[in-house]
């Protein structure tokens, strides 16, 4: 395990790197190591088992630097674009969870040929009409000045359970994880504070450009992206299967750790 900064034209690049193998990126969440937490979780290092797994922060959120000018989805394409330019990777396995599965999604239908293969875990970045993503950005606020109790609802199956309460305590919580936590949703606000939220209108129609194989990933009690997207995920996509996790909410990869895990490693290896 080993953590870096990498340099892409003048804007530093935080990443966490684990594992050998072929290359696998991995493109964090917001209930997620690197978007609202510090350190790896057991998801992320049993995720690096055979592989070499490469997690960047996203700009602005925990060490990278912030872009100024970044104001939409293409912007986030373009950036990591050449963070694979930077790393010189030219095909490689794509993992996005949450806001990273809608990136991952972006890249793939844009650059097709450098995906081996793609998995999402909860991935926003759909517009399905009367289904919309729920409002992240209000549940942000905590009820009464004290309760994240509604934020829980939306990112887990069970909102009062430890890991719940871990990623999104009642009050105050230590400065470190709260600043994670507002620059991820900083991030957010730049590129999906369009209502109906965290969306790119365009990129259903866009997503029988990847061909190649692709597992969507979603929790059975997701209440903040509707099952209906991850459907439309799957069946966007010409070879893609649907995994829908029972007991899990929007974070199956926190919630069902072991569970996605396996999933993943059968659909990477081949055997799925």
């Amino acid at each position: 395990m080993s953590e870096r900064s990498i340099d892409i034209r003048g804007r530093s690049v935080w990443l966490y790197e684990d594992g050998d193998g072929p290359p696998l990126v991995y493109l964090h969440g917001f209930p997620d190591f690197l978007g609202a937490w510090a350190e790896p979780l057991p998801f992320h290092r049993d995720l690096a088992k055979g592989f070499k797994m490469i997690a960047p922060a996203h700009p602005g959120c925990s060490n990278s630097d912030e872009d100024d000018d970044m104001e939409a989805v293409e912007d986030v394409v373009f950036h990591y674009l050449e963070v694979f330019d930077t790393l010189q990777l030219d095909r490689f396995n794509l993992v996005g969870s949450d806001i990273g599965g809608w990136f991952a999604a972006e890249i793939a239908v844009r650059h097709p040929e450098m995906i081996e293969k793609l998995a999402l875990v909860g991935a926003t970045g759909l517009f399905i009409p009367g289904e919309p993503i729920a409002d992240l950005f209000w549940e942000s606020h905590p009820s009464d000045g004290v309760s994240l109790a509604g934020l829980r609802a939306l990112m887990f199956g069970d909102a009062e359970q430890p890991i719940a309460r871990d990623f999104f305590p009642d009050g105050r919580g230590e400065i470190e994880q709260e600043l994670l936590r507002y620059k991820t949703f900083r991030l957010a606000s730049r590129i999906g504070f369009n209502p109906p939220y965290l969306h790119h209108r365009r990129l259903r129609d866009r997503l029988h450009r990847f061909k190649g194989p692709a597992l969507i990933m979603h929790g059975a009690d997701d209440r903040l992206v509707p099952r209906s997207h991850a459907e439309a995920y799957a069946s966007g996509f010409p070879a893609a299967q649907l995994e829908i996790i029972d007991g899990a909410g929007h974070s199956p990869h926190l919630e069902k750790p072991d569970q996605t895990a396996k999933l993943l490693h059968k659909f990477l290896s081949g055997e799925a």
